[in-house]
Order: structure tokens, then C-alpha cells, then sequence
């Protein structure tokens, strides 16, 4: 039997793993580095978060990405490029990371690497009819798993769209398997550069488990912040939308689009939720002059409004259910603000009640899409709804 193969075949026949999850968000701000125990696999996962930190990228990593970034043209040479280079600066930082946990690399199992999404493209975004769904990360696994000596699981969405999918959102998969609870509906609401959700129903059916992106949640706050005030990268506490008015033309025109009005599930990302968008919408509103509070406060707005809308769409009247929220935008206190005016009776919580830090989720997340992968079962998941294959995700690669 080959080594590699050997070594893949011991490690998921052992009683635990460790495993690292990596996560680099449409932000691009960080990179967020889980340290995962696992024992077990499908609904009898059981998860210990080691450690976590996220190691935020310098100037010169977030414009080298910029660069090529949710742009329909580009240097093809660059992105070539880079997607060697992504991978080994993202080692460098697992390495980095590894020692300030005093953890060898030898006893870490699995890597789990999401890599870095450049562009999106559902069949919804472009016109081709000879083409489907496609999405592309770069971060390639094989430079990543020589670099660090650890078999590396990578480019887990293009299993999904193979599948049928739009290779977003994966949270479900991760979700089901361990914040599902027989006690409790469940919505894990995930607010990052784009929002979605899943729901768990307390009656643990996989097939009625629905997960869906609802629109945008920071991308485009972050994006008006890094274009008109160099140096920052986000609204800090909503420090600027408070000083602020919601500007209803504007909010209106931000609305009118046919992605809202699609069915679930949909995925979007910033190839639609950018400044182009905000511009179009500032002409067609008449508000060419407003000001920057006045902006933000109103896209503040936006992004709640959308994800308020799309759980009352999915859910109805029924409040029979907990939503726990994690991503960026649980820390902007305005945005949870409207949210929870426009959904009373709802409780929230964060994922922090149920063990996991809400911060590192999505990298947990796919720190289980490796565990599933190599030592892992099939999981019915929302049998009989388009958008949630029931697949094995994430290419393997091995370090020598």
C-alpha cells in the first residue's frame, strides 16, 4: 500500500483526531486557524475546539488578493500565481500558529483548508446557458500540505456544484452534525462578508434541514468603509451608521433586485453586493450627496431588512425556534439592533452557548467537512430540496 495512503487509513481509524480548520471569508481580512479534537463521525461527532486565533493579513497580502478579487477581468498570470502563494503564506501562519500553541505539526492530523474564494459565479450571475454554477478558490492544497508535512483537505465547494449545488452555503453540513438538538429548533444565523443560515428542526429529520445565503450581510459596509476611509477596514461598533439616517429612497432602490425575489436556496457573494451596486442604487434613488453617515446607516438597514426578510419568507409566523448568530456582524450592535426590533418574540443567542467560539465557526465547520470526509458516513441532508447534496467533500492532498 502506497505511504499516503497508509497514513490516511490509520488516521481514520483512529479514536481522535486533530484537526485544523482554516477560514479566509470574503473580508479577506484574516485568516482564521481552528485546532479541532474529534471523535467519532456523522450525528455522533464529538468536537473539542483546541484553540483558535485568527491572524489578520498585512496591507501587502490583502491588495495582492484585492487584485484579483470578485473581478470579471484579470491577470491570468496573477492569478496563477497566487494561488501557489496563498497556500504557503496560509502554512507559514498554520506553522506560526502551531508554535505558539506548542503544538508539533506531527501530531496534527488533517488540515482543512477553505483557501481563499476569488469569484462566485451561480447560474443566476451570468448569462451563458452553456454554463452552470461555478465557483474558484485558490490556496492549492498540495503546496499547503508539503509546506506544513500534513495531509491537507482542500477545495471543498467544487464537490457541491459538481453535485448540483451552487457550492454554497457549507455551514449546513458542519451545522446538522453538531448543533443539531432533539429539545430545540434551531436557525444558526451566520453573519459574515455575505449572511446565511440554516435550520435544524428538533425532530432531527436531515431531510427537512434548509440552508440558504439571504443576501448581504458586512461585504458591502466594508467595502464603503475601505474605499472612503483608507487604513480602516470596517465600522468599528457602528460607530459611523449611528451618526447617521436611514435614507428610505436609497433603501428602496438597494432592494430592487431579482435575487431577493428568487426561491430558496440561493447563494450570492460580492460579484453582485459591491460599490458598482451601491452606486447604481445612490443614481437611481437621487441621493448622489448623501453623506457617509447616511450611507452606512442605510446599508446597515439593508443588511438586516434582507436577512429579517428571508427568515420570515423561510419560517413564516413560527417562532418555535432559537437563532444563534455568529460571524462579523454579531459584534455590530446596530445591525443586531434591527434585526431583533423586526423579529420580537425570537430569542438569540451566540454559538459561545453551545461550546463553540462564534468567531471560529466557520473554520470548525470545515474542520468537520475533513473529518467526514476521510472517517465519515452519508447524511441525508435535505432529501428532496435542491441545494444541499449529500456528498463527501474536500480534495486531498499529501505532503510527500
Amino acid at each position: 500500500m502506497n505511504q499516503n495512503i497508509a497514513a490516511l487509513y490509520k488516521i481514520a481509524n483512529k479514536p481522535e483526531r486533530t484537526i485544523i480548520g482554516l477560514m479566509s471569508g470574503t473580508s479577506v481580512d484574516g485568516l482564521d486557524v481552528a485546532l479541532c479534537r474529534f471523535s467519532g463521525q456523522g450525528m455522533d461527532t464529538n468536537l473539542q475546539l483546541l484553540a483558535f486565533e485568527t491572524i489578520s493579513y498585512n496591507a501587502a497580502f490583502k491588495n495582492q488578493i484585492k487584485s484579483v478579487f470578485s473581478k470579471r477581468q484579470v491577470d491570468l498570470e496573477k492569478v496563477c500565481l497566487l494561488n501557489a502563494w496563498v497556500a504557503l503564506e496560509h502554512a507559514k501562519i498554520i506553522l506560526d500558529c502551531l508554535n505558539k500553541w506548542q503544538k508539533d505539526p506531527a501530531d496534527v492530523d488533517l488540515i482543512a483548508s477553505h483557501g481563499q474564494t476569488i469569484y462566485h459565479a451561480p447560474k443566476f450571475l451570468h448569462p451563458d446557458d452553456e454554463f452552470g454554477n461555478a465557483t474558484l478558490q485558490i490556496g492549492d492544497g498540495d503546496h499547503m500540505a508539503v509546506a506544513t508535512g500534513i495531509i491537507t483537505l482542500s477545495d471543498f465547494r467544487q464537490k457541491h456544484v459538481a453535485a448540483g449545488g451552487e457550492g454554497a452555503p457549507l455551514a449546513v453540513y458542519g451545522d446538522y452534525l453538531i448543533f443539531s438538538n432533539k429539545n430545540e429548533n434551531r436557525i444558526m444565523l451566520n453573519i459574515g462578508g455575505i449572511a446565511n443560515f440554516t435550520y435544524l428542526p428538533s425532530s432531527l429529520d436531515a431531510s427537512a434541514v434548509f440552508s440558504t445565503d439571504v443576501g448581504t450581510g458586512n461585504t458591502l459596509m466594508d467595502a464603503y468603509i475601505q474605499e472612503h476611509f483608507p487604513g480602516k477596514y470596517f465600522d468599528e461598533h457602528a460607530a459611523l451608521a449611528q451618526q447617521g439616517s436611514i435614507n428610505n429612497a436609497l433603501l428602496h432602490a438597494l432592494k430592487q433586485n431579482a435575487f431577493f425575489t428568487n426561491d430558496f436556496p440561493k447563494t450570492i457573494g460580492p460579484e453582485l453586493f459591491n460599490l458598482q451596486y451601491l452606486t447604481n442604487a445612490l443614481q437611481t434613488s437621487g441621493n448622489i450627496n448623501l453623506s457617509h453617515a447616511d450611507i452606512m446607516a442605510t446599508l446597515n438597514r439593508f443588511s438586516a431588512d434582507m436577512i429579517v426578510d428571508a427568515l420570515q419568507r423561510s419560517m413564516g409566523t413560527r417562532k418555535d425556534f432559537v437563532a444563534y448568530v455568529s460571524g462579523g456582524g454579531m459584534h455590530n450592535p446596530l445591525l443586531m439592533q434591527h434585526i431583533k426590533e423586526q423579529l420580537p418574540g425570537i430569542v438569540f443567542k451566540n454559538t459561545e452557548e453551545l461550546e463553540v467560539n462564534p468567531d471560529a465557526k466557520e473554520a470548525v465547520l470545515f474542520a468537520i467537512l475533513a473529518n467526514e470526509a476521510v472517517c465519515g458516513g452519508e447524511v441525508k441532508l435535505g432529501a428532496g430540496r435542491n441545494g444541499i447534496p449529500a456528498v463527501s467533500m474536500g480534495k486531498i492532498s499529501f505532503p510527500r
